[in-house]
Parts: C-alpha cells; sequence; structure tokens
C-alpha cells in the first residue's frame, strides 16, 4: 500500500489535533482510501518551544523549504492562521504543485478566489472545510447535497465565544463583562477578544458560507457587521419576557434576484431550534426551495473537531490523487448576483430607548414612526431612577431603510437616545 506523505504547517490546537488524528485513524483512513498517510515534517515559528504532543521520527523545523522542496510530500496543512504570512506561503506551496488543506477562514473569506485560480493554474486541490462552523461538515454538505436545490438562506451561530458569553447572560444573567472574563479563563475567549464579539470572525464565515449557497463573492463592505459589545442584561431580560433569547446570528438570504448578507444580535424565539444552541456550539440552518429548513449543529472549534474536518478534506484529496481528479475547485457554483436593496430588507426590530420621562417624548416617536410609515407591536416602558424613561419597543416589519431613517429622526430629537436596534426573528 502507498503512502501519501504530508506536511504540516503549525503545530497549535488545531494542528496538534490534526497530527493525533492522521495517527490514530490510520486504518479507517487506509481502508477508504486505500492509502497509508503519514506527517513527514511539520513546519513551527519555534522549534524550541515546548509542546505536549509527540513528535516520534517527524521532522519539525523552522525551515518552509524543508516542505517546498521535498518532492515526497503531496499534501500541505495550513494551521498557522491568521492573513500574512499564511496566504503568501500557500500560494508557494500551491505553485510547487502541492495540495493545500487549510483551516483559515480570513485567508479563504479575503482571499480564496485568488488562491483557487493559482491551484486551478497548478492542478492541485485547496480544501477548506474547517474554515466554518469548526467540526460541522457545513461547506461540503451544501456543495454536495444541496447541489440540485436552491438555497433561499443560510444563517446560523457560528461564532462559539459569542454564543458562550450570550448563554451565561441569558441563563445565569452574567454580565457582559463577566461573561467574557469567564470566556477568557476557560479558553473559549483570545485575551483580545475582539475578532469573535465585533462580529468580524463570523462575518468571515458568512463570506465563505454565502460563495457556497448562492455563487456570490461578497466582501466586508457590503455587509452590516455588529458585535456583542454593547449587549446590556437589560435586554436580555426583556427579550426573555418577550419570549425570544439574543443570538450573533450571521444571516445571508436571496432577496428579489439579489443577496443579503450580514452579522448581528438577533431576538430568537425561544421555540426556534436556534434558540437552543447553547454555550459555544455552533449551528447552521440552510433552508432550500425543495428541502426547507435543515439544522447542522456541533462543536464549533477546538482542536479535535476541527482536526476531524481537516481530516476529511486530507482524505478527499488523497481520494482524488489516487483517481488522477485534482484541480477541480472545491466549490464550483458560480453566480452573478446583485445586492439586494436596502428597502427589500424587511424584519421586526427591537428597539431600546432612552428619554426624558416627561410629556411629549413619547409623542415624538409615535409621530417618527408614523412619518417613516412603521408601527408597533408591543411597547414597554419603565421608570430610571434619573427621571428617565426606558422604553422597549417590538416593531411590525421594517426595512433596513425605514430604520435608516428612524435612527437619523431620532438621533435629530437631541433628547431621545437609541441604545439597541435588534432584528427580530418571526415566531412561527
Amino acid at each position: 500500500m502507498n503512502t501519501i506523505k504530508i506536511g504540516l504547517i503549525g503545530l497549535g490546537t488545531v494542528g496538534t489535533g490534526v497530527l493525533q488524528m492522521v495517527m490514530n485513524n490510520q486504518d479507517k483512513v487506509s481502508n477508504i482510501t486505500g492509502q497509508n498517510l503519514s506527517v513527514k515534517t511539520i513546519v513551527v515559528h519555534d522549534v524550541n518551544k515546548p509542546r505536549d504532543v509527540d513528535t516520534g521520527d517527524i521532522t519539525v523545523t523552522e525551515d518552509l523549504n524543508a516542505i517546498i522542496d521535498d518532492p515526497e510530500i503531496k499534501i500541505v496543512v495550513e494551521v498557522m492562521g491568521g492573513v500574512h504570512p499564511a496566504k503568501e506561503i500557500i500560494a508557494k506551496v500551491l505553485n510547487a504543485k502541492k495540495h493545500v488543506v487549510t483551516a483559515n477562514k480570513d485567508l479563504i473569506a479575503s482571499a480564496g478566489e485568488e488562491l483557487a485560480a493559482i491551484a486551478r493554474e497548478n492542478h492541485c486541490d485547496l480544501m477548506y472545510e474547517a474554515s466554518v462552523a469548526g467540526g460541522i461538515p457545513i461547506l461540503r454538505t451544501i456543495v454536495n447535497s444541496f447541489s440540485a436545490d436552491n438555497i433561499i438562506e443560510v444563517k446560523g451561530i457560528v461564532n462559539g465565544t459569542t454564543n458562550y458569553i450570550l448563554t451565561q447572560m441569558q441563563q445565569h444573567h452574567w454580565k457582559y463583562a463577566d461573561a467574557l472574563k469567564k470566556a477568557q479563563e476557560l479558553g473559549f475567549a483570545e485575551s483580545d477578544p475582539t475578532n469573535d464579539v465585533a462580529g468580524i470572525d463570523a462575518a468571515y464565515k458568512m463570506i465563505i458560507l454565502s460563495q457556497f449557497s448562492f455563487g456570490t463573492h461578497i466582501t466586508m463592505d457590503d455587509m452590516a457587521v455588529e458585535g456583542i459589545q454593547n449587549i446590556q442584561l437589560s435586554d436580555v431580560k426583556q427579550a426573555a419576557a418577550f419570549g425570544y433569547t439574543i443570538k450573533l446570528l450571521g444571516i445571508a438570504r436571496r432577496i428579489n434576484g439579489g443577496v443579503f448578507a450580514e452579522v448581528g444580535p438577533v431576538l430568537v424565539p425561544l421555540d426556534h431550534p436556534l434558540a437552543t444552541i447553547n454555550n459555544e456550539n455552533n449551528a447552521v440552518m440552510v433552508t432550500g426551495q425543495a428541502v426547507g429548513d435543515t439544522l447542522f449543529y456541533g462543536p464549533g472549534a477546538g482542536g479535535l473537531p476541527t482536526a476531524n474536518s481537516v481530516l476529511s478534506d486530507i482524505v478527499s484529496v488523497t481520494k482524488n490523487i489516487v483517481l488522477k481528479t485534482t484541480g477541480n475547485s472545491f466549490n464550483n457554483f458560480q453566480d452573478q448576483v446583485s445586492s439586494a436593496a436596502a428597502s427589500e430588507v424587511v424584519y421586526p426590530y427591537y428597539l431600546a430607548l432612552k428619554m426624558p420621562d416627561v410629556p411629549g417624548e413619547m409623542l415624538k416617536v409615535t409621530k417618527i414612526m408614523t412619518d417613516i410609515k412603521a408601527s408597533f407591536s408591543q411597547i414597554i416602558q419603565t421608570k430610571n431612577p434619573d427621571q428617565t424613561a426606558r422604553v422597549v419597543i417590538i416593531t411590525h416589519d421594517m426595512s433596513k431603510e425605514q430604520l435608516a431613517q428612524l435612527t437619523e429622526r431620532l438621533r435629530q430629537t437631541q433628547t431621545i437616545e437609541l441604545l439597541a436596534a435588534y432584528k427580530v426573528m418571526d415566531k412561527g
């Protein structure tokens, strides 16, 4: 039986998981592919750094050329993270006629098309199942199982850090800062959590999901991205009183021939499947025209769950090598789709307002809503100790265009502050 030699770039949490899974799953992989897999060389930033994994006879080096120049190495796994120098390294690996498997969502979202073109030129595979939702095999599922269906919407919880924080705020009534601190202590959040809590990580994943679902390439500039840093415990409690939980969702959907995508807090009905996804877990709901709603749930991060997706890509590449079918794009679906207009993106909204507790202030809000042709569904008003009132509103359907008009008109009052404006998922 032949052996496929692998080069590994990075030996952190995911890299260690990949190494362990390649070593421990030889029998099944060999049974499926007819080939043995062996990690021959690992490139790291610092060879002297203490590590908890036994690399045995594997060469561990700081020299990338040990992989680039080795004709025996056919597959290279990149798990170092970041856009640079990962982009340059992967391009160099592909130009050396080696297949690449990566878990790098930031890179694929920002430079995936460019790298895919380099892969095609060199008749190489570029696989990145692990770049979205960790251990959930969502990308390959969309490519294979939805190939004949027209996807209408893809949405979900695609960041474990924010979901853990919001779960603690919901279940234990912790303030945001306390929940974030606990997430950092448990290793779910980085010391600088900005990429996660500001919604950037989720936005990168939605870019990739949009490419697979709709065949279109959107950028960060095309998306409204809002994180969870400003969510107040009072809003979490009020949402629960209304029958909702707040989740950070990525949403991409077809609207009248265009595509709309964004990331932000959403009030999800307590009986909706996404409301039950707690802690660091992820879930992606794909809505097809034929099949309807389908939900894919699992761990969104972690060494072994992510390594499992990486290994599935390695197995796919190995099969392609055996069948001599390498060089095809991971995602071949391409479509010319424009962005949906703001007037076409319609949701109910949860609005939290702060205003002087005096006659006439609520009348201002009512007049503005009437002027923009929007209406209320529910209103709750509470008095603050400082002679102000906190007013919470759930509206009927409003367009993003109407929401922008509302925001501007409230700002012009100079007495009414818009504290929060979150989408509300309709109750079924």
